[in-house]
């Protein structure tokens, strides 16, 4: 096995891109050059000048899928009993429920996929440093685009997908916020503002347009989108432990999926690649596996994240590294 992390890389000199090692090369790797403070802040500024562009909703019903909403109540019914100012399960759901649209809809009308991935990062870090296609830690995820640089700095992938577990941990989040707001004095609307601003889509007031489209008109219920969006959950060994995984393929997608589209962002689609979240204390770490089946480049490849850390500078790469999917049989068994 060959290992490399970003953070090494990013010390190292290297080759430009048209050198990089062939596809089927499991050992040859040319880092890519790490970004700099500038090259950065370009790269993070135009992402979300991008999702803006892409975040009017269009005018009809709003629909979600129905497990995924099924979730989102559940878990806004929750966090208003528990709340420290008035607000009710159905504005909870609303409140909460608002920057999904604006974030992953991308002018879309189908409902939302739970199995949305990023396609507005480009940062060097975030690709195989062989450069191989398909290889791509695409690091916001789901819904609510939870991502490694924020939110999503302590959840896996998986987690990001799976309704239930991102809904139980998103929605109580954004009414505590509101209420927070509410109680230093803030009038609702900018208590909402507040609740948003993890989320780069609603800087335009899209989020609050679609949070009053849900109040007034309601959220249908679509039956074609299930709780993990397409993905699959399986139960997988990765080096002699037993854990739960997700197998995510983009070609599976329910609901919207025009991110699925080479065409649809700067960043690359993902070959299907398995998500899993492994270690305990501080070595917790998300880890996402490409089975050499599934990617075509004749090699397993895993790429792992410590929790805490932002994808686009704390990724390690490591060819020969594989898992057995115990659920049917594939990979490494």
């Amino acid at each position: 096995m060959t290992t490399l992390t970003a953070l090494a890389a990013a010390a190292l000199l290297c080759t430009p891109q048209t050198a990089l090692a062939a596809p089927d090369d499991p050992v040859a790797f040319v880092p890519t050059p790490a970004d700099t403070p500038a090259e950065r802040a370009e790269a993070d500024r135009e992402a979300v000048e991008e999702k803006l562009a892409n975040a009017a909703i269009p005018p009809g019903p709003l629909s979600f899928g129905a497990e995924p909403l099924a979730a989102a109540r559940n878990a806004a019914e929750g966090a208003a009993a528990g709340a420290s100012c008035a607000i009710t399960a159905e504005s909870a759901t609303a409140l909460a429920l608002a920057p999904v649209w604006p974030e992953v809809s991308a002018s879309s009308s189908l409902p939302p996929s739970p199995m949305t991935l990023s396609r507005y990062d480009n940062q060097s870090g975030l690709y195989d440093p062989a450069g191989r296609d398909g290889l791509f830690f695409n690091p916001g995820v789901g819904l609510w685009q939870m991502d490694s640089a924020g939110l999503g700095t302590n959840n896996t992938a998986g987690e990001a997908i799976d309704s239930v577990w991102v809904s139980d941990f998103v929605v109580p989040y954004i009414v505590d916020k509101y209420c927070a707001a509410i109680e230093r004095g803030s009038a609702a609307p900018a208590a909402r503002a507040t609740a948003w601003a993890d989320w780069n889509a609603c800087a335009g007031g899209d989020c609050d347009t679609v949070y009053w489209r849900a109040m007034n008109t309601g959220i249908g219920s679509d039956p074609s989108v299930g709780r993990h969006g397409g993905a699959q959950p399986r139960t997988c060994e990765f080096e002699g432990a037993s854990y739960d995984c997700l197998f995510v393929d983009v070609a599976d997608a329910q609901g919207a999926d025009w991110w699925t589209r080479p065409e649809s962002g700067r960043s690359p689609v993902p070959s299907p690649f398995y998500v899993l979240r492994a270690g305990s204390g501080d070595g917790v770490r998300e880890v996402r596996v490409w089975l050499a089946a599934d990617s075509g480049h004749g090699v397993d490849v895993t790429v792992t994240r410590p929790f805490g850390g932002n994808a686009r500078d704390s990724l390690s790469w490591t060819d020969g590294l594989g898992l057995c999917d115990t659920t049917t049989g594939r990979g490494s068994c």
